[in-house]
Parts: C-alpha cells; structure tokens; sequence
C-alpha cells in the first residue's frame, strides 16, 4: 500500500511538472499580427474527400460561389483586393525555357489540351482554355468553358503584374535542377529575388534553393510535418526538437490543443526557436493541408498570433479577418 502511495505521487508530481511547464496561462501573450496566405488565390473549391495527388479536382468542383479560376491574373487581384498578404502559386517549366503558373502535372483536367504541362511550350500552354473541364455536375454543364481561353499566365507576367506582392511558389516536381532554372529565368526577366519571393514543395528543389538564396524563406511540405509531428512527440519536455528550429511547424486547427503550450506557451517557444507557425484548416485523413475556408474559423486564431493563416477561401476569410482584426 505504501508503495502504491508512494508511486501515485510521484505521478502526480510528474503530471504537475509537465502542466506547469506548458501551461500556457504562465507564458507571456503574444504580440503580433498575422498574415493570410491565399492558397491557390480565390478558386473554385472542390470535394477533398478521397482525392490524391493525381486526381482531378476541376471536374469535382462545388457550385461556384465566384467567377474565378485559379492561377489566373484575375482572381490574383481579387485575391489581394479581399486581403491576401501573400498568394501561394503553382508553377512549371515548359519545354521552351519559361515558367508558367498552373497547378496540374498535365494538362489534361482544367484544359482542351492533353499531355504534361512541363512538355509544353508557353505559347502553346497560353493558347488553351484553363476553365474548359470544370463541372460540378458530373460534366452536364461547364459553367467556366471558354472564358479561361488564354489566362494561363506566365511567371513573369504574375510577378511584374503585382511588383509590390508577396508570392509563395510552389515547385509541382522533384526535381533539384528546377531551383536553379527558376534563378536564372527570374534573374533573365530582372526580377528581384528579395522577400517576397519565397519557396515551398519538395525537399529536392526546396533543398537546392536554399542553398542558392540562403537568406529566403523556404520549406518543404516535409520539413513542415516532421517538425509539427516531433513537436507533439517530445514538446512536454520543453525541449524544441531540432526540426523545428528555424523551420516551420503547421497547427491544423482540429489538432491545435495537441500541441504543446498552446496557445502562448507554444507561440513563445516558435519565436525564440524562429519557427513560423502556419495554421491550417481542419485535416481528416485527406491528401494535402487544407486551408481555413469558413470565417468562424477565425476564432481559433489566438489574439496576438503572428504566424502565417493559410486560406482556401480568401474571399470570405479576408474580409472577416480583417473585422475581426479592427475589434481587437
């Protein structure tokens, strides 16, 4: 009995040690402001569930609630209008030496073409109908067929469009020698690579572009997942784990209490460590991280937060946010 006694509060002791320790209501508030990241800009959103990285979202859209297509100069300036403060894009090389915005690895989807999109010339890519194959009636209807004749856009164009934006680029393949290819054909169309250039995709051309731009920001989808898991693994301890340290962690907001401290004690531990914090939309066993999409959302955000707030909806969070910024 005395054993047992004995154990059980040691236990206690042990729970109390681990609490105190990451008891967010004993670290300071945090100071800041948060920026929202517009995945894909505004877009037609589409049914995630059971979908991966091959499958085709046009033809799964949802009603449209807008007139705009993704990756086009259009809903880039809607996107920022609504209060984006910084857009993520998908780009490929063509087989002519450029780079063109567009998410899919074929073209076979969104447009009346078919093949790989990084097979294509510019010219040829710029010439098709990226709103040819949305329908969300199982192809009854194309509500967006010949109104995206032609705004497939370039890189450049994107970035001389919008010289004051900030961009979130995603490399669609793995290939390393694509970071080089991108240094060299923003530098032959004199685009600055500053900070709002910033990079995100796989480990390969991520890594690559690191080590040629040192000072940007960067990451990988895999960095990302290791530092978030390695987090909820070991953060009890107060120790930061290695892959978080100037890296960056995702906070889906349905897995937000896991982690350790939330929200001031972890916010603190991410700024000391320079992590940047992204907080995500709710994640269920599906392929890729979703974006916060509807504005009660926005509550989880914790007052002060300064990480980055990934959307899929920027056209609804945007305006809310900024409400919702204005009453605190």
């Amino acid at each position: 009995m005395k054993r047992r006694r004995a154990f059980l509060f040691a236990a206690l002791i042990v729970v109390g040690a681990v609490y105190f320790a990451n008891a967010s209501w004993l670290a300071p508030a945090p100071e800041g402001e948060a920026r929202l990241m517009a995945h894909r800009g505004i877009h037609q959103l589409y049914q995630r569930v059971g979908i991966d990285k091959d499958t085709c979202t046009a033809n799964r859209m949802l009603p449209p609630t807008n007139p705009y297509l993704e990756n086009t100069l259009p809903s880039i300036a809607a996107s920022f209008r609504a209060g984006a403060d910084i857009l993520e894009i998908d780009i490929h090389p063509t087989s002519d030496n450029a780079f063109v915005v567009f998410h899919d690895w074929t073209i076979d989807c969104r447009t009346e073409g078919r093949g790989v999109t990084r097979e294509q010339s510019l010219e040829y890519l710029k010439s098709l109908d990226v709103g040819y194959g949305y329908t969300a009636d199982g192809g009854k209807t194309f509500p967006f067929r010949g109104k995206g004749k032609g705004m497939m856009p370039s890189l450049a164009e994107v970035l001389k469009a919008f010289p004051e934006q900030r961009f979130l680029i995603n490399f669609k393949s793995r290939w390393i020698e694509e970071a080089d290819l991108l240094r060299a054909y923003l530098e032959r169309h004199g685009i600055m690579i500053d900070d709002r250039i910033m990079v995100y995709g796989h480990d390969k051309p991520v890594g690559r572009w690191k080590t040629i731009n040192p000072k940007g920001f960067a990451f990988s989808k895999a960095e990302m997942k290791t530092c978030t898991l390695d987090y909820m693994k070991v953060g009890w301890t107060t120790t930061l784990p290695e892959s978080c340290a100037g890296s960056v962690i995702g906070v889906p907001i349905n897995y937000r209490h896991l982690l350790w401290g939330w929200p001031n004690r972890f916010l603190e531990r991410m700024r000391q460590s320079d992590t940047t914090v992204i907080f995500l939309g709710n994640i269920e066993n599906q392929n890729g991280a979703p974006g916060i999409t509807e504005p009660d959302d926005l509550d989880a955000v914790p007052s002060g937060f300064n990480g980055l707030i990934w959307t899929d909806a920027i056209e609804q969070v945007g305006p809310a946010w900024a409400k919702k910024a204005g009453k605190r």
